[in-house]
């Protein structure tokens, strides 16, 4: 199993930056897909971001080219960089975790974080 803790959330202007991130703790090495979703208030829990374990990437087309994700396996840690928010980027960022590979249409995980809060105003 893996616990996931992000971190990096604030407030920001549209056209800024914030940098996300998901450091993982498990009990025994595992091999892991990973992946952003967010989720708005009013609306379901979409897809951001998902990498690979061979370091593949897929973005959402609505942050293809704004946002970057990558993961630090020295450090045990996912990142969400993001730039040139936009406030529809607002939502809660969460950070996701399974053995098989994750569906940027299907937010469904094995393994889930809290959630970091993303506002950005216009």
């Amino acid at each position: 199993q893996v616990l996931l803790v992000e971190s990096g959330g604030g407030s920001v202007q549209a056209g800024g930056s914030l940098r996300l991130s998901c450091a993982q703790y498990r009990d025994t090495y595992s091999n892991y897909y990973m992946g952003w979703f967010r989720q708005a208030p009013g609306k379901k829990r979409e897809g951001v971001a998902t990498i690979d374990t061979d370091g593949s990437t897929d973005y959402a087309h609505s942050v293809k080219g704004r946002f970057t994700i990558s993961q630090d396996n020295a450090k045990n840690t996912l990142y969400l960089q993001m730039n040139s928010l936009k406030p529809e980027d607002t939502a809660m960022y969460y950070c996701a975790a399974d053995p098989f590979p994750l569906r940027l249409r299907v937010a469904e995980s094995r393994y889930w974080g809290q959630g970091t809060q993303v506002t950005v105003s216009s």
